[in-house]
C-alpha cells in the first residue's frame, strides 16, 4: 500500500507516543494502558481476563461510540478500544487528511468509561512498507456504500481482520448506523470461522433525530439545521409502511421528494433492501433495511432504519 508522508504525519500528530510506545493513563489504583505497537498489544492481551470485549473506532468520540464502550464494559471483565484512522478505507478524494482527530479528548473519555486498554497504532505499524494483503468480502460490498465508495469495504474488512488477529477479542461491538459495515463484518467472521461474537447496538441520535457521527463536526450551522432531513425521510418510510404501503419504489420516491425539498441536500442513494443480501425490494417484506446517503452541503451523511 502506498502511503503519503502527509498521511503518516497526520496520524503521528494525533497520537501520544513515548519511547516505550506504551503508557498508562489514569489516576489512583486503576490505570488505562495506551499501546501503539502490535507486539506490546499481544503481550498485554495475554494478561487480560476474559471474555474480552472490543470496540474498533477511528476516534473523535460521540455518544454512539460511547454507547458501544459502555455495553462492552457492562458485558466483559476486560475492554479494549482501538483508535485508528484507517487510510485503506478512504478513497483518493475523500477526507482522510481532514477527518477529525482529538486523541487526548478521546483518551479522557475512555478513562471515564473504565476502559482497560487502548490500542492506537500509527499507520506504519498497521501497514508497513510492502504491505499488500487484503480481505475482500464479495456480494454485500458491491451495493450502497460499496457502489458509492469503491474499495471502501476492502479497507474496512482488512483493518478489522487485522485488529481481530492482534487483539483476539471474544465479543466485538458495532453500531447500527453503519448497518452495511456490520453486515460485512458479521459475514467475514462467520465465513472465515473467526469465532468472535458480533453485537450490533441501536443508532444513537440527537434530539432532532440526526444520527451521531464524527463527520457531523463538518456541518456548518445552516447544514446542521438541514441535516435532520435524513431522519425525517426514514420516519416517512416507517409511516408509509405502517399505513399499509408495500410498494418499495413508491416509498423510495416519496422519500426522495421529501429530501429534495431541502435545498442543501443532494441524494446519493435511497434504498429499501433485504437486510442480509442488500438486494433492493420491489415489495416491502419485513424485515427491510431502509437506508440512504445524502450530502448536506459538502458533508456526506448516512443513516438507516429497519422496518418490521
Amino acid at each position: 500500500m502506498t502511503e503519503t508522508a502527509e498521511m503518516k504525519n497526520t496520524l503521528r500528530e494525533s497520537s501520544s507516543s513515548t519511547a516505550e510506545r506504551a503508557f498508562l493513563f489514569g489516576r489512583g489504583d486503576r490505570t488505562m494502558k495506551v499501546i501503539e505497537t502490535i507486539a506490546e498489544m499481544r503481550q498485554v492481551r495475554k494478561q487480560l481476563e476474559g471474555p474480552v470485549g472490543f470496540v474498533a473506532t477511528m476516534g473523535y468520540f460521540h455518544e454512539g461510540h460511547l454507547s458501544l464502550v459502555r455495553k462492552a464494559r457492562a458485558d466483559n471483565p476486560s475492554v479494549v478500544v482501538s483508535i485508528f484512522v484507517n487510510p485503506a478505507q478512504f478513497g483518493p478524494h475523500e477526507d482522510f487528511n481532514t477527518y477529525p482527530r482529538d486523541l487526548p479528548r478521546d483518551l479522557a473519555l475512555l478513562e471515564k468509561e473504565r476502559v482497560d486498554v487502548v490500542f492506537a497504532p500509527p499507520v506504519e505499524e498497521m501497514y508497513p512498507p510492502g504491505f499488500n494483503s487484503w480481505v475482500d468480502i464479495e456480494g454485500v460490498t458491491e451495493r450502497l456504500e460499496g457502489a458509492s465508495r469503491p474499495g471502501h469495504f476492502r479497507g474496512v474488512a482488512t483493518v478489522v481482520n487485522k485488529l481481530f488477529n492482534i487483539i483476539q477479542p471474544d465479543i466485538s461491538y458495532f453500531g447500527q448506523k453503519d448497518a452495511q459495515q456490520a453486515l460485512v463484518i458479521r459475514k467475514m467472521v462467520r465465513e472465515l470461522n473467526m469465532g468472535i461474537e458480533i453485537v450490533t447496538l441501536p443508532t444513537v441520535r440527537e434530539p432532532d433525530g440526526l444520527a451521531t457521527s464524527s463527520r457531523n463536526a463538518y456541518l456548518k450551522p445552516e447544514d446542521r439545521k438541514a441535516a435532520p432531513i435524513l431522519h425525517r425521510a426514514l420516519s416517512l418510510a416507517q409511516e408509509l409502511w405502517g399505513k399499509g404501503e408495500k410498494d418499495a419504489e413508491k416509498i423510495r420516491q416519496q422519500m426522495r421528494e421529501l429530501i429534495l425539498k431541502e435545498p442543501l441536500a443532494k441524494i446519493d442513494y435511497v434504498s429499501i433492501a433485504d437486510p442480509e443480501t442488500l438486494e433492493e425490494m420491489e415489495e416491502v417484506k419485513t424485515p427491510a433495511l431502509v437506508s440512504l446517503a445524502v450530502k448536506i452541503g459538502k458533508t456526506r451523511l448516512i443513516d438507516n432504519v429497519v422496518v418490521g
